[in-house]
């Protein structure tokens, strides 16, 4: 008995006659698949110009300043804040205070401050959004993808099965929207007393 097999079109091909997007994307290998992440075109656009000034060095914010600028936290050696253009809901970005581009210029006091607020994010970012992992790391340098360069920075990302990833995608993904201003209100209360945890 003759069987219906959908065969995929060869590379260099058209998929299906269908036009349908979707069914294109899911005929392709792993290597093929896509990731539909819009929002950071407007941090893409910006790549490669002229620097703008850092994000992370700014001296004591009103209220309504740390808002605008989605600084959840603001102490005398570090800052946590937002990434406005996030990967996920709930991205962090933990800063030092002062414009280094490398932990090995940290030095050992602000070393163990900047690890005591990434695992009090690690908790704070559990216990608000549960997301069932989190990746937590540094990029140094634009060769590795670091949008502020000369002043280094950890990021705290939520994440949960399926979501969008910071490899390749090797499986379908889907994305996980919040808006900042949520995202902020959600997150800001919950780091007030953050002070007296690395103390």
């Amino acid at each position: 008995m003759a069987r219906n097999v959908k065969r995929r079109a060869p590379r260099g091909k058209s998929s299906p006659a269908s036009g349908d997007k979707s069914s294109i994307d899911n005929d392709l290998g792993a290597n093929g698949l896509r990731l539909w992440a819009p929002w950071r075109y407007e941090y893409l656009k910006t790549a490669g110009r002229k620097q703008n000034p850092c994000i992370f060095c700014f001296g004591k914010l009103s209220a309504g300043e740390r808002k605008s600028r989605l600084v959840i936290y603001q102490g005398a050696d570090a800052v946590i804040m937002l990434n406005r253009f996030p990967y996920n809901n709930g991205h962090l970005m933990v800063a030092p205070k002062r414009h280094v581009a490398s932990p090995e210029l940290l030095n050992r006091n602000e070393r163990a401050i900047l690890t005591e607020l990434i695992s009090a994010s690690v908790v704070r970012l559990r216990e608000a959004l549960k997301p069932s992992g989190l990746n937590v790391g540094a990029n140094l340098g634009r060769s590795a993808g670091a949008g502020f360069s000369d002043h280094m920075h950890w990021h705290i990302v939520p994440r949960w099965d399926g979501d969008t990833n910071f490899v390749p995608v090797l499986t379908s993904t889907r994305v996980i929207s919040q808006h900042l201003d949520s995202s902020y209100r959600m997150l800001a209360p919950l780091f007030k007393s953050i002070e007296a945890q690395i103390i």
